[in-house]
This record gives C-alpha cells, structure tokens and sequence, in this order.
C-alpha cells in the first residue's frame, strides 16, 4: 500500500501524530537547553579520564570523582572529587594533567 491509497482520515491521523512529535521534540530541546550551563558541559574523554582522575585524587587524598569537565572556563579539565566527609573539591588540570587550582565547598555551603 502506497500513500496515495491512505483515506483521508488516516492522512489527517499521521500528519496530527508527526506534528505532536515535533512538538514534543522542539520543547525538550527548549528545556534541556535553558536549564543551566551544565547542558554545555563536556565530560573529560575516556582516553584522558584516568590520568585526570588519579591527578585529582592525589591532589585531594582521596574521595570519589563525582564529576568531570573538560575545557571548562578555568582550566584545561575539571575533576570534582566527593570527600569521605560530603566536602567537594573541584580540581583543575592543565593539558599535562598537572595541578593549576583547587577550590573547596563544604557538604553545607552547597553550590553557589
């Protein structure tokens, strides 16, 4: 069966179903685009992701790598390591995986 044997209600119907779906698509986009900045963030690439981790540890004593970025607006990488006690630190790396900031939050402070 070809599209030109449809009947004209089942035209209407596939048509009505595309339109919902574009619908649907073009506000998801809308959400997750205004969000926060966190939409544009890039994780560190599988190839870099243990070299940053182990860098980050070291920095911290330990933890656990909550989260990572790459190229974010401070540094090559970003690693944010979760301390035994809930304190985050986020770790910034050069391109050589060395050390070139750091900046604590306390479990209480949150995320401002």
């Amino acid at each position: 069966m070809n599209i030109r044997e449809l009947d004209k209600k089942t035209k209407i119907a596939m048509a009505a179903g595309v339109a919902v779906l574009m619908t649907a698509g073009i506000a998801g986009t809308a959400v997750a685009g205004s969000a926060d900045d966190d939409a544009t963030d890039r994780p560190i690439p599988a190839a870099d992701l243990q070299r940053a981790s182990d860098a980050a540890l070291v920095e911290t004593g330990g933890g656990k790598v909550t989260e990572t970025e790459v190229d974010d607006e401070e540094s090559k990488y970003e690693v944010e390591v979760t301390l035994d006690d809930g304190t985050q630190v986020d770790v910034q790396l050069d391109e050589s995986f060395a050390v070139v900031g750091t900046k604590t939050e306390d479990a209480e402070q949150g995320d401002d």
